[in-house]
C-alpha cells in the first residue's frame, strides 16, 4: 500500500481556496457528527446523491431508501441497541435532487473517509489551484465533482444508496497533477506487511497506481454485484475529468497571462516617457 505524504513541487502562493475547502469539509462533518443519529442519516438522505432520483424526476415516482438505524431497547433492566431497519420514501423533488450532486460533495461518512480525502486535497490541491488560479480552481473543483458524480450515475442508475464525500471533486484534482507534472517527486511510504519503508516516485507512478487500484477496486464490485459502500465509478470518472479538464484550462490561463504581460511591456514605455 502507497500512503503520498509530500511532495518536492513548490507553489508561488498560499493555497487559499485548498485550505477554505477543507475548512469547511470538516465544520460540516463535525456539525454532522453533533445530531443525533436519526438526524444525521436524514440529512444524508436527502443531501448526499441517491441516483435513482434522477429517475423518478422523469417517472414521477418516489424512491424507497432502506436504511439501519440502531434504537435503544430495554431488555432485563438493561438499554440495549437493536438494529431497525426503516424506510424512507423520498418524493420527486427537482431542487433537492438538483441540490444533493453539490451538497453530496460536502459531506463525509466518518474520520477515516474525511482525513484521507482532505490529505489529498491538501497534498495536490495547492499546486493545481497554484496553477490555475483561485477562481478557476473553484470552478474545476465543482465541475470535476459534478462530472465524477454523473459517471457514478451512469454506471448504475438504479442505485438507492446515498453518495457523499468529496472524493471525486479531489480525484479530478489527482487527475489534473498526473498530466501536468508527472514526474515531480512524491515522498511516499510502502506498507510491506509489517515493513515499512519510504521511497520517491513520479507522480505519475503514484497516481497511476491509485487510478489502477481504482479500477480494480471498480471491476470486482461488478463482478461480485456488491461495492462496499465506495464509490469507485466517481473516482474513475473524476480522475478521467482531471486530466481531460486540466490541459485546455490550463493553456488558457497561460495565454491570458502572456497578454497581461505583454500589456504591461507595451505600457512600460508609454509611462516612462511621461515621466521624462
Amino acid at each position: 500500500m502507497f500512503f503520498p505524504f509530500h511532495d518536492d513541487n513548490p507553489t508561488r502562493s498560499f493555497p487559499w481556496v485548498t485550505v477554505g475547502l477543507i475548512v469547511v469539509n470538516v465544520v460540516l462533518f463535525l456539525q454532522l457528527l453533533s445530531l443525533p443519529e436519526q438526524k444525521q442519516i436524514e440529512r444524508v438522505i436527502h443531501q448526499g446523491f441517491i441516483p435513482a432520483r434522477i429517475g423518478s424526476l422523469f417517472s414521477g415516482k418516489p424512491v424507497r431508501v432502506e436504511v439501519t438505524e440502531n434504537r435503544e431497547h430495554r431488555f432485563l433492566g438493561l438499554w440495549l441497541e437493536v438494529p431497525v431497519r426503516r424506510v424512507y420514501e423520498l418524493r420527486p423533488h427537482v431542487g433537492e435532487v438538483l441540490g444533493a450532486l453539490v451538497t453530496c460533495m460536502f459531506l463525509h461518512g466518518g474520520w477515516a473517509h474525511l482525513l484521507g480525502n482532505m490529505w489529498f486535497l491538501w497534498l495536490f490541491g495547492n499546486n493545481v489551484e497554484d496553477r490555475l488560479g483561485a477562481t478557476l480552481f473553484i470552478v474545476f473543483y465543482l465541475i470535476g465533482g459534478l462530472l465524477a458524480t454523473g459517471v457514478h450515475w451512469f454506471m448504475d442508475p438504479a442505485s438507492t444508496r446515498p453518495v457523499i464525500g468529496a472524493s471525486g471533486a479531489i480525484s479530478a484534482i489527482l487527475g489534473a497533477y498526473a498530466v501536468t507534472w508527472p514526474w515531480a517527486r512524491i515522498h511516499t511510504l510502502v506498507f510491506l506487511g509489517f515493513l515499512i519503508t519510504r521511497i520517491d516516485l513520479p507522480a505519475l507512478v503514484v497516481l497511476g497506481f491509485w487510478f489502477l487500484g481504482q479500477l480494480l477496486e471498480a471491476r470486482q464490485a461488478i463482478q461480485l454485484g456488491i461495492d462496499g459502500g465506495v464509490a469507485w465509478w466517481a473516482h474513475i470518472g473524476g480522475f478521467v475529468a482531471g486530466m481531460l479538464l486540466m490541459p485546455p484550462l490550463r493553456y488558457a490561463v497561460d495565454q491570458y497571462r502572456l497578454a497581461q504581460w505583454r500589456r504591461q511591456l507595451e505600457d512600460w514605455p508609454r509611462e516612462d516617457s511621461d515621466a521624462w
